[in-house]
């Protein structure tokens, strides 16, 4: 204990107390290296965020450095504060290799700009999703069939980067895929993870299309491997399942000229009195949300399965 107290008392009491200050400052390299700090520990995440730290902090030791060689003379700090410097120097450049690195075709980064950017998604995570595809864009040309009903088996997931598909049931149209739409989210969230099916809608290019493909097994070891990306791809099939009953929606009518709406099914039971009922809940039970509605007019096609 005694070697211990003097040993923190040598370290406080060693060196002398300041008696006086100095009355002058310091030049305007040492207040130029704060600010540089200040400003760089402000940087955010993320690659660029690395590299807006990393190049300000560099800066920031490198006039601390100029600034220990010119104006205090000590070798010591000039010594360390040339070492950080080296190193924040070092590792501006490895992030900067990391985010050339990261680099993808024309529409794979225009689909990361519209779509997975403005959810916050890193490039480092997509580029794990871009090369669950092979980082490949498939060609579909004009009336070529992406899926026929009955015969095609939902063995992925596909996304619509340019073109327009239609899609059909025993030859009526049920609503088209637009760019930034998934081809085949309904058959996707019909079945489970060892299920298998069959396309029960015909999709055929209307004009030429490029779309994206994730093969069912392999997007399937992704999501196990990455459980953010597997709630992200919930979230993205959600809403390209809900944009499509929607677009069915519009395309309804229940009697009197009243549109039907599958948010307010009861409505419709207690209003419409002289209508024939309709149970939207009992056609929309576990399986493609593509299904035909049954008791209701004007409707050439619904939903089906």
């Amino acid at each position: 204990m005694g070697e211990n107290a003097s040993f923190w008392e040598s370290l406080i009491f060693a060196h002398p107390t300041c008696t006086t200050w100095k009355q002058e400052a310091e030049g305007s390299i040492y207040h130029l290296a704060s600010i540089l700090f200040v400003v760089g520990f402000m940087g955010g995440s993320g690659f660029f965020g690395l590299l807006y730290v990393f190049s300000l902090l560099g800066l920031g030791f490198l006039c601390s450095s100029v600034w220990a060689w010119l104006d205090v003379c000590a070798a010591d700090i000039f010594s360390w504060n040339f070492i950080l410097f080296a190193i924040c120097f070092v590792q501006f450049i490895y992030v900067t290799y990391q985010v050339r690195s990261v680099s993808f075709d024309r529409e794979f980064q225009e689909l990361y700009n519209t779509l997975f950017q403005p959810l916050g998604i890193s490039l480092t995570v997509y580029r794990k999703i871009v090369l669950c595809c092979d980082a490949e864009v498939v060609t579909l040309e004009k009336e070529h069939c992406y899926a026929m009903q009955g015969k095609t088996p939902i063995d992925k997931l596909s996304l619509l980067v340019s073109g327009r598909i239609r899609v059909t049931v025993d030859g009526e149209f049920l609503h088209y895929i637009f760019p930034l739409q998934f081809l085949d989210s309904p058959e996707w969230d019909s079945l489970r993870p060892t299920e298998e099916g069959i396309f029960q809608v015909t999709l055929t290019a209307e004009t030429d299309c490029r779309y994206v493909a994730w093969r069912r097994k392999k997007l399937y070891l992704l999501f196990a491997k990455h459980r953010f990306i597997s709630r992200l791809f919930s979230v993205l099939i959600g809403s390209d399942i809900a944009e499509k009953l929607y677009a069915l929606n519009d395309r309804v009518q229940v009697g009197k000229g009243f549109r039907y709406d599958i948010r307010l099914p009861n409505f419709y039971h207690v209003s419409l009195l002289d209508t024939p009922p309709v149970h939207p809940s009992h056609h929309l039970q576990r399986g493609s949300p593509r299904r035909k509605p049954t008791g209701i007019t004007n409707c050439s096609s619904f939903l089906t399965q």
